[in-house]
């Protein structure tokens, strides 16, 4: 089979992780257990959960000219990734994640984004020839909203399709609704964007339902060990998470977004893409760390493969 083209625009970041029994309360300090550095950032995690899971990938981001990015650069690569209209800047350091982990395997997040906020409409520009030639293009928030805008208004001008993780959750500028073809937003990004408070499954439902008034195709909520719900015009459904022993949530979410670009990208029905995307994300929250976590595609194709046989 013919390999699926993958184009991810967005961040980069190294993720310095530390686990803790809990999360501090304000002014508190907690001893935690062990540190770790890992390659992350929501475009690089999604990157690399593409390329593992069958895809030939490219990557357009923008690292500082620094220790963190050659690191960056270097493990993408060796993953086989396209780094090609990915820009080094002279100016801004390379973006760097803060992670606490605590001791279910939650995590809370800080992020100083660095080179990430200076991904620019030039870069769209440059990749306008790769967009028309991959099959679908992956894209998150981490990264100036005037440039994703660009991106989509780029995207839908060459006829392509579009998956759009709403993470961290920012105000979405209302033209680019129409140019989504799958939101993947978890329920903290759900109830941000779509500005409504969020309790119960029939306020899920609503939310989403608001964004497909607005023209996105469908709405995929995460939702973590109870699994996602996915919503489109003409049907909606559950989808179960995968029994697991999470150690770690860290990239789950972009693993998610990563197989869901993959399957697509394949030709595979929404409904179909949808669990392969859950058994991947299923398998990468039993390991430590964001890009380390994404597993390959032999290892999703044989936890589908015993899901068929239950």
């Amino acid at each position: 089979m013919k390999r699926s083209r993958v184009l991810v625009v967005g961040s980069s970041n190294t993720d310095l992780v530390v686990q803790a029994p809990r999360f501090p309360r304000p002014g508190e300090s907690v001893m935690g257990g062990v540190f770790a550095r890992f390659q992350g950032g929501k475009g690089a995690n999604q990157a690399v959960a593409a390329a593992r899971a069958g895809a030939e990938v490219a990557f357009a981001g923008r690292v500082g000219n620094d220790e963190f990015g050659e690191s960056a650069l270097n493990g993408l690569m060796q993953e086989g990734i396209d780094t090609s209209l990915t820009v080094r800047d002279e100016n801004l350091a390379s973006g760097v994640a803060l992670i606490i982990v605590d001791a279910s395997g939650e995590n809370e997040i800080v992020v100083a984004a660095g080179a990430n906020m200076g991904i620019s409409t030039g870069q769209v520009d440059q990749a306008v020839e790769l967009i028309k030639s991959v099959d679908i293009i992956l894209t998150q928030l981490e990264m100036p909203i005037e440039t994703m805008a660009y991106l989509a208004e780029t995207v839908d001008h060459c006829g392509k399709s579009l998956i759009l993780n709403p993470a961290p959750a920012s105000p979405i500028p209302e033209s680019v609704f129409p140019r989504v073809d799958v939101l993947t937003p978890n329920l903290v990004e759900l109830e941000a964007i779509s500005g409504t408070r969020i309790e119960t499954v029939e306020d899920i439902e609503k939310a989403a339902r608001g964004f497909l008034r607005k023209g996105v195709g469908a709405v995929v909520i995460t939702q973590g060990r109870e699994g996602c719900l996915t919503i489109t015009p003409e049907e909606s459904w559950w989808t179960q998470a995968l029994p697991a022993d999470a150690r770690d949530t860290v990239g789950a979410g972009d693993c998610f977004s990563g197989a869901l670009a993959v399957a697509l990208a394949e030709g595979r029905s929404l409904k179909k893409a949808v669990c392969f995307a859950t058994a991947a994300a299923g398998i990468s929250v039993t390991r430590l760390g964001a890009q380390p976590s994404m597993p390959y595609r032999h290892e999703i194709d044989s936890v589908l493969e015993g899901m068929k046989n239950e």
